[in-house]
């Protein structure tokens, strides 16, 4: 149980914010052009999908 106890102690010292490397918030980068066309066509295929699923869903 002591072995425990001591090995959890250390377990904190090491882990403690002291040690840790800091933080480095990525740096976000501009869309490409060729990204805004696939989510542009993607946007129309989602909204084409969603207009053929309701008139499936109102012929009902």
């Amino acid at each position: 149980m002591r072995l425990l106890f001591s090995l959890t102690g250390m377990t904190c010292l090491i882990t403690s914010s002291s040690i840790a490397q800091e933080f480095d918030r990525p740096i976000p980068q501009a869309q490409s052009a060729t990204a805004e066309f696939w989510f542009a066509l993607a946007s129309i295929a989602m909204i084409a999908a969603l207009v053929v699923v309701q008139r499936l869903v109102a012929r009902s």
